[in-house]
C-alpha cells in the first residue's frame, strides 16, 4: 500500500503510540501532535491526507481547533475527532463544523482501520475550505457586519452593500445566498443589457449578485430596471455592491434604480478598519496558497505578520491575498520573514513611483523585532534580516557582503547556515565548482 499521511493529535502519549504502532504496521505514514499547537504548525506547513483530532487538550480542544482550520480555509482534509467523554452534542458540533466521523476511547481495532479507509475513500478535493464570512475575518467589526446580514437575510427587497474595493462584497453576498440554490453573477454590461429570460431562469430560488452598480452602462441599467419586478415571481434575492457613495450614484444612474436598490443598505468595512483580522488572514491564505499549488513548508514570521498588519490595504482584503500568493509563490521553504515582505510592499507603495521618476525613496523600513522573544532569538532575528539585506545589497556577492561588514568569508558562511539563510544561486554555484 502507498503511503498515506496521517496525523495524530492527542495530548496523551501511550494513545499517540498506540495508534501510530497500528497504523504503520497497516503502511500508513504517521505525523505525531502532542497538542493543538503543534497540530497547527503541522497544518501550517503542508496538508495530511487525513487527521485523527483529540477533543480534549490542554491548549486547545478539538473542536475549537476544527473551528478555526475551517474559519482559515484549511479544513481541506477529513478530520475524525476522538474522545472518551464527548457527550453526543459536541459530536454533533463537530459534524457540523465539517469533521468526517467520531470514534470513542478506547477505539477498537477494526473501527479504527474502518474509519480511516472511509476517509481514504473520499474523492479528492471533497472536502473544500469553508467560504463565508470567516474569510473577511472574525473581529468585532466583522461579527458586527455578520450580524447586520443575518438581521435582513429573510428580507425579499434588494440589498446594496457599499465599501471600498476588494473589502468582501461577494463574501457577504454569498452569505445571504440559502444553501443548495443558484447565485449567479453577471460579468459584463452585455449580460445584464440582455432579455432577463435567461439570467432569471438560471437564477430561479437563488440569487443574483451584480458586483458594482457604479460601472453599469445605461443599458445595463436599464436590463437591470426590467428585472426588477420579476424577482418575486422567480424567488429571487438581489444583492448589488457599490464602491461610490450613494449621492454619486444618483449623479451617474436612473434616480428610479437607485431608488428600488438602496432600500436596505449594508456598509462593509474596510480592512484598515478590522486590522486585527490581518494576520490571522494572511496565514489563512498563506496556508491556501501553499496547498492549491503544491508548495513546500512556508510560514510568515512574527515580524512579517506586524509589518502586514501595520498597512494600509487600500485595496482590501483582495490586495492583501494578491501579496501573499506572491510571497508563497516566490519565496523559499522555511520562515517569510520581513525582508522580502517588506520589498514587496515598497514595490506597491507610492514610494516605488518616486523612485521610477528620479525620487529617492524612503530607506526599508527596519525590522519589527519581537521583544518578548529570549535576547538570542531576537538577535538571531535582527542578524537574519540585516544579513539578507546585506546579500540584497550586493547584488549576492558575497565577497562583497563579507568586506561591507568586516566578517571574513568563512565566518560569514558559517553566519548564514546557522541563521538558515541560502546563498544566492549563482554564488553557491561558483562556490561548488
Amino acid at each position: 500500500m502507498a503511503n498515506q499521511d496521517i496525523l495524530i493529535v492527542d495530548d496523551e502519549i501511550g494513545i499517540r503510540e498506540l495508534l501510530s504502532e497500528i497504523l504503520l504496521d497497516e503502511g500508513y505514514s504517521v505525523a505525531l501532535a502532542e497538542n493543538a499547537e503543534a497540530a497547527r504548525q503541522y497544518r501550517n506547513q503542508g496538508e495530511p491526507r487525513l487527521v485523527l483530532l483529540d477533543i480534549w487538550m490542554p491548549d486547545t480542544d478539538g473542536v475549537t481547533l476544527l473551528k478555526e482550520w475551517a474559519r482559515n480555509g484549511q479544513l481541506t482534509m477529513p478530520v475524525v475527532m476522538m474522545s472518551g467523554h464527548a457527550t453526543v452534542d459536541t459530536a454533533v458540533e463537530a459534524t457540523r463544523i465539517g469533521a468526517l466521523d467520531f470514534l470513542e476511547k478506547p477505539i477498537g481495532l477494526q473501527k479504527l482501520l474502518a474509519t480511516v479507509k472511509r476517509a481514504f475513500s473520499q474523492p479528492a478535493n471533497a472536502v473544500k475550505p469553508t467560504q463565508g464570512l470567516q474569510s473577511l475575518g472574525n473581529s468585532t467589526a466583522i461579527n458586527s457586519l455578520r450580524e447586520a446580514l443575518d438581521q435582513v437575510a429573510s428580507q425579499t427587497l434588494p440589498i446594496t452593500l457599499t465599501g471600498e474595493p476588494g473589502s468582501g462584497f461577494e463574501t457577504c453576498a454569498r452569505h445571504l445566498t440559502r444553501p443548495n440554490t443558484p447565485f449567479i453573477s453577471p460579468s459584463s454590461n452585455e449580460e445584464l443589457a440582455l432579455p432577463p429570460q435567461d439570467i432569471l431562469n438560471r437564477a430561479t430560488g437563488g440569487t443574483i449578485f451584480v458586483r458594482d452598480i457604479a460601472w453599469l452602462d445605461r443599458k445595463a441599467q436599464a436590463g437591470l430596471l426590467n428585472l426588477l419586478p420579476k424577482l418575486e415571481k422567480y424567488k429571487i434575492r438581489l444583492v448589488t455592491a457599490s464602491s461610490r457613495p450613494l449621492d454619486q450614484l444618483i449623479n451617474q444612474c436612473e434616480p428610479e434604480l437607485v431608488r428600488q436598490l438602496t432600500q436596505i443598505i449594508i456598509a462593509v468595512p474596510p480592512l484598515r478598519a478590522h486590522a486585527e483580522d490581518v494576520a490571522a488572514l494572511a496565514e489563512a491564505l498563506l496556508a491556501q496558497t501553499v496547498s492549491s499549488n503544491k508548495l513546500g513548508p512556508r510560514r510568515f514570521s512574527k515580524s512579517a505578520l506586524q509589518l502586514l498588519s501595520q498597512q494600509e490595504w487600500p485595496g482590501n482584503i483582495d490586495q492583501l491575498a494578491n501579496v501573499v500568493k506572491s510571497l508563497a509563490i516566490t519565496g523559499r521553504d522555511g520562515d517569510i520573514d520581513i525582508l522580502p515582505v517588506s520589498r514587496l510592499l515598497t514595490q506597491l507603495s507610492p514610494n516605488s513611483q518616486e523612485a521610477t521618476l528620479g525620487v529617492a525613496p524612503q530607506a526599508m523600513p527596519l525590522p519589527q523585532i519581537d521583544l518578548d522573544l529570549p535576547l538570542r532569538e531576537a538577535r538571531d532575528q535582527f542578524e537574519r534580516f540585516y544579513l539578507e539585506r546585506q546579500i540584497e545589497l550586493s547584488n549576492g556577492n558575497m565577497s562583497r557582503v563579507a568586506e561591507r561588514i568586516g566578517l571574513e568569508r568563512t565566518h560569514l558562511y558559517r553566519k548564514l547556515k546557522q541563521l538558515g539563510i541560502q546563498m544566492p544561486r549563482k554564488q553557491r554555484a561558483t562556490e561548488e565548482q
